[in-house]
């Protein structure tokens, strides 16, 4: 794969010198948070800032996904590089890729993923928190925002992989809330129709524990826009939420 940079930050990343993978490979950057050291290697997260617009810098030497394509392992920001890809193509909201690259040397794959900052976005998880704070009017356009989200998903032939509240980032407007996806890695088709819906949305179901019943509704009639019956979905997610319940 011959190295990626998006056309919009082509020319901001020229300006600093960071068209190349070495230039960004050897940036001085503290990382976000503690490395992740499965896989047999390491990766990290960074944050970059050039000038008005930030970005994500994700760096990572040995850390392998291996599948049946690529039985001896790939770089995991590979995939996930691939998938941002695909959403855009599909017209899926989520996180942009501004630079990708990988390479080899002596007994290392490295990749690198450079994304942009989802500043002015906020995740489901800290809505959340503050739920019982919220109006209704702002309740019922999360509900609305997040379901629409997973409609569009699925309706274009995707499984989210982790559907959860943390990787959900919503940005509230002046009629509602736009949401969007982060961390891609683990998606991939829908091959088992409902049962991979269902296996998609039954996580962020039981993880948004302070929805109501009623709540839960809400956001499944966002997600069926009318196309199926409300209380054989409701039957299916719970079965699911007291099947994994009943395995811990």
């Amino acid at each position: 794969m011959s190295d990626f940079i998006a056309a919009q930050d082509r020319a901001l990343l020229e300006r600093h010198g960071l068209t190349h993978f070495d230039a960004l490979w050897a940036l001085k950057l503290e990382a976000v948070d503690e490395p992740n050291t499965e896989r047999g290697g390491w990766s990290s997260v960074y944050r970059l800032d050039l000038g008005e617009t930030a970005f994500y810098l994700k760096r990572q030497s040995n850390h392998l996904t291996r599948s049946l394509l690529h039985p001896l392992g790939e770089p995991t920001f590979a995939r996930e590089f691939r998938n941002i890809q695909r959403y855009a193509q599909l017209g899926i909201p989520a996180l942009q890729a501004a630079f990708f690259a990988e390479r080899r040397v002596p007994g290392e794959r490295r990749a690198v993923l450079l994304t942009r900052a989802l500043d002015g976005w906020q995740d489901l998880d800290a809505y959340l928190l503050g739920w019982a704070t919220l109006d209704e009017a702002r309740r019922t356009a999360i509900l609305n925002a997040c379901g629409e989200l997973a409609r569009r998903l699925h309706q274009a032939g995707q499984m989210h992989g982790c559907f959860y509240p943390k990787h959900i980032f919503l940005r509230e407007r002046a009629d509602g809330f736009d949401a969007q996806l982060i961390d891609l890695e683990k998606t991939r088709p829908l091959l088992f129709g409902v049962r991979d819906k269902v296996k998609d949305l039954e996580p962020l179901l039981r993880r948004a524990s302070v929805w109501s019943e009623a709540q839960v509704r809400l956001l499944l009639v966002a997600y069926l826009a009318g196309d199926a019956d409300l209380d054989s979905w409701n039957a299916r997610l719970g079965a699911r939420r007291l099947n994994k319940e009943a395995r811990r």
